[in-house]
């Protein structure tokens, strides 16, 4: 680890919050407003999240807290954005997956038109946790036809494993806890 990655993580771990037993007992939730208060470390954060990821042709950011940081990662690497919602939030014609939360299950979409074929797709979001959301927009980015070339995340939460489910896609986190 060098000293500008230990310093990231650092910073990252002072500014996301434990809030217990948020949305329903025995989950710890990890608030990044006090992230995205912090300018400098926001843009070290996106900095960071795009870091060596080029040339890309889009970004896919999760619903929703996984939009804050995508935007600006496209921005930066040049790229476009392209959201994979929760289901029945997008206008046209879209593909789905439905996975399985530490509390539940959830349905995601993506417009089925959002990528040219063979377009090279970086996705962001905020926290890897289970695994079962990073897995089911590997699987839309694909089926829409990109190529995912990388999954880049703020916070993994290696307790719940979900680096177990993304074998096949290269994944950044810029904090392990």
């Amino acid at each position: 680890m060098t000293p500008e990655t230990s310093d990231l993580k650092a910073l990252i771990e002072k500014r996301v919050r434990d809030v217990a037993d948020f949305p329903e007992p025995g989950v710890v939730f990890k608030d990044i407003t006090p992230l995205l208060g912090d300018v400098d470390a926001f843009r070290a954060v996106v900095d960071a999240l795009g870091d060596g990821y080029g040339p890309i042709d889009a970004v896919a950011g999760l619903e929703a807290r996984g939009f804050v940081f995508a935007a600006p990662v496209a921005l930066a690497l040049g790229a476009a954005f392209v959201p994979i919602r929760k289901v029945g939030k997008l206008p046209a014609r879209t593909l789905r997956r439905t996975y399985d939360l530490e509390y539940g299950s959830a349905t995601v979409e993506v417009h089925a038109d959002a990528f040219t074929p063979g377009a090279r797709v970086l996705i962001v979001d905020d926290v890897l946790a289970t695994g079962g959301t990073a897995r089911a927009a590997a699987d839309l980015v694909r089926e829409a036809g990109g190529t995912v070339v990388g999954f880049s995340v703020v916070m993994e939460l290696a307790f719940l494993n979900g680096r177990d489910r993304l074998t096949d896609v290269p994944l950044r986190a810029l904090t392990t806890v």
